[in-house]
């Protein structure tokens, strides 16, 4: 029962305990920080990629630029779900 009450345990203990929680927040925030990311990619390809294309292919018409149709927004996810999860 001594060694369990050992200064050096508990010090140990509360050392260890404090660094794992330091470790949760920083994997929380990389989590998190990835959906932000996902989130702002997500928008920008559905609601400005098609407004920029628009305006390019304005440009296009005003210069007499030749150009084709403006290219499909595809996903590509890596994590196994479908387009539109």
């Amino acid at each position: 029962m001594r060694t369990l009450i050992n200064p050096y345990w508990c010090t140990f203990a509360l050392v260890s305990l404090v660094q794992f929680v330091f470790f949760l927040r920083w994997l929380y925030r990389r989590f998190r920080d990835d959906e932000m990311n996902r989130a702002f990619i997500r928008d920008m390809a559905t609601n400005h990629l098609p407004h920029i294309y628009d305006l390019l292919i304005r440009l296009c018409d005003q210069q007499g630029i030749d150009h084709g149709p403006p290219p499909p927004i595809r996903w590509l996810d890596f994590n196994g779900r479908q387009p539109g999860d």
